[in-house]
């Protein structure tokens, strides 16, 4: 008789290959002790059986799901997209399951989500730069998961927080306005206001001051192409317009350059010089041949599956354990010269 192939336990292979249930266990773990000839005899007798791991059940048992939660706000930007591509790509290699939870919603439907992925027992969670309120990363340490923050502002124990290097993008942008000659500057930010958008403000304003020009300030909305549009009217109908501005990201950038052009007739870079910041493929486009300073998204999501993995090694006692030190990684954030600032 055929065995129901979702019903198909370790027991039956252990019986169809003629070994014990805990060399069936052996065989399918990596690295396990077992025989070449016996892994095959097992291997052989799975196929025909259509039988598979239960790799939820097997973490269970040893207190680890395998799961990580990604918990994101804004998800449809270029950016954060692509942050997402990476991690979910490096975690499938590391063998886990990525978790997405999507926090742009107020309403009790991200409650919910989170409370799914406790009750799954997730690993950990890695909290994404943006709108996350900070109840949510308490939540998630507090039910023993590891924490990884990206751009974010908190602190706890056990954790990685991973963060750019704000300062150096803002001197590295002041610099080239001032070598185009420039005098007239501005910053273009949402009202989303989020660690990483407001460090970036705040250290393009220092940098400014520094270098003897004062900044001309506006926020407005998400942060999205229609905010770069509404923002670059605020601020180009001034009696002081700019002619040099830095935006937040690339996506108001695009929206502002391109509400310059086209309703205020003015030439980039010839009339006004534009540095956008995380190098998404738009920005490279022909029609924008935008500057910006791209984040190491790749390098990220690498490091951080990395550190979950030494940390579950430590807590295997393969490495020793340092479980209450914070950890803390600095990037830069390299510029990439295009065509929207005069000699850059």
């Amino acid at each position: 008789m055929q065995n129901d192939k979702a019903g198909v336990s370790a027991q039956d292979v252990a019986e169809r290959a003629g070994v014990s249930r805990s060399a069936v266990s052996r065989a399918f773990t990596p690295g396990a002790s077992v025989s070449a000839a016996t892994r095959e005899r097992i291997m052989k007798a799975a196929a025909e059986l259509g039988y598979h791991v239960n790799h939820l059940a097997r973490g269970l048992v040893r207190n680890r799901s395998g799961i990580v939660c990604l918990i994101v706000s804004e998800i449809a930007t270029p950016y954060r997209a692509s942050l997402v591509r990476w991690l979910t790509q490096f975690l499938q290699e590391a063998g886990k399951v990525a978790m997405l939870i999507n926090t742009d919603r107020s309403d009790n439907s991200v409650s919910a989500a989170l409370l799914q992925a406790i009750n799954f027992r997730a690993d950990a969670s890695i909290i994404l730069s943006g709108m996350p309120d900070r109840t949510i990363t308490r939540q998630c340490y507090q039910h023993g998961q590891r924490i990884i923050l990206i751009n974010r502002d908190e602190a706890l124990p056990g954790s990685l927080s991973i963060h750019l290097d704000a300062q150096a993008a803002a001197t590295t942008a002041v610099r080239a306005f001032q070598r185009a000659g420039c005098r007239h500057l501005a910053f273009a930010n949402s009202l989303a206001g989020t660690p990483s958008l407001i460090k970036r403000e705040a250290a393009f304003v220092q940098a400014a001051e520094q270098a003897g020009l004062m900044v001309s300030v506006e926020r407005f909305g998400t942060t999205s192409y229609e905010s770069g549009q509404i923002l670059a009217h605020r601020l180009l109908t001034r009696a002081q317009r700019p002619d040099a501005v830095f935006c937040v990201t690339d996506l108001v950038a695009c929206g502002f350059m391109d509400e310059a052009r086209h309703r205020f007739q003015l030439r980039v870079p010839d009339d006004l010089c534009l540095i956008g910041y995380d190098n998404i493929a738009q920005a490279s486009w022909s029609s924008y041949s935008l500057t910006t300073f791209a984040q190491p998204v790749e390098q990220f999501a690498r490091d951080a599956v990395n550190w979950l993995q030494q940390k579950e090694q430590a807590e295997n006692g393969l490495t020793p354990q340092h479980e209450q030190q914070h950890d803390t990684l600095v990037y830069q954030a390299d510029v990439v010269w295009r065509g929207s600032v005069r000699g850059g």
